[in-house]
C-alpha cells in the first residue's frame, strides 16, 4: 500500500515538472553567465518590457565577427532591445571579443561565457555559430536564426513589428 502512494506522488512530481517545462518552451531559457569583468549575469538581470535578443558565438568564428559588425552598422535599429551574447569560451577570449568590436559602448548589450555548462548550447542545440533567437517584450520567442540564415536586415524588420 505505501509502495502505491510512494508511486502515486512520484507520479505526479514527474507531471508537475512536465507542465513547468512545457510552460517554458518557447520562453527565454534561464542562462547564466561571466561577463568579461568577472560578474555573473543572469537572464532574470535582462531589462523587462523589452525585446530580448540572445546571441550564441564563438569569439574565433569570423561569421560571427561579421554577424556583431553588421549589426553594429545598424545599432540605433537595436536600441530598445536587450541583446544577450553568449558563448562557452573561456573569460578570456570573452573580454578580447568585447574590447575588438567596442562592446563596452553599448548598454544594451550583456557579452559572458556559459563556460562549460552549455546549457544555453543545449537548450537550443547550437552546432554552427553564429545563432540567433528573437523574443518579444514578453519573453516569447519570435523566431531562431541558424548560422548561415542570421540576417541582420530581417532582424530589424522583425523589432520593428513586435516594437
Amino acid at each position: 500500500m505505501i509502495n502505491k502512494y510512494r508511486l502515486l506522488i512520484l507520479l505526479s512530481v514527474l507531471l508537475i515538472l512536465c507542465g513547468v517545462a512545457a510552460a517554458q518552451a518557447g520562453k527565454v531559457p534561464p542562462f547564466r553567465m561571466v561577463q568579461s569583468d568577472g560578474k555573473v549575469f543572469r537572464a532574470e538581470n535582462l531589462p523587462f518590457g523589452r525585446p530580448i535578443l540572445i546571441i550564441y558565438f564563438s569569439p574565433d568564428c569570423d561569421d560571427c565577427h561579421r554577424f556583431i559588425s553588421e549589426l553594429l552598422k545598424q545599432i540605433k535599429d537595436f536600441r530598445d532591445v536587450s541583446i544577450a551574447m553568449i558563448t562557452y569560451l573561456p573569460v578570456e577570449n570573452v573580454s578580447e571579443f568585447v574590447v575588438k568590436n567596442k562592446l563596452k559602448s553599448y548598454s544594451n548589450i550583456y557579452v559572458g561565457t556559459e563556460g562549460n555548462s552549455l546549457f544555453v548550447k543545449n537548450y537550443y542545440k547550437i552546432d554552427q555559430f553564429p545563432f540567433a533567437a528573437l523574443y518579444n517584450k514578453n519573453g516569447d520567442l519570435i523566431k531562431e536564426y541558424l548560422s548561415r540564415e542570421i540576417s541582420v536586415n530581417d532582424l530589424s524588420e522583425r523589432l520593428k513589428m513586435i516594437l
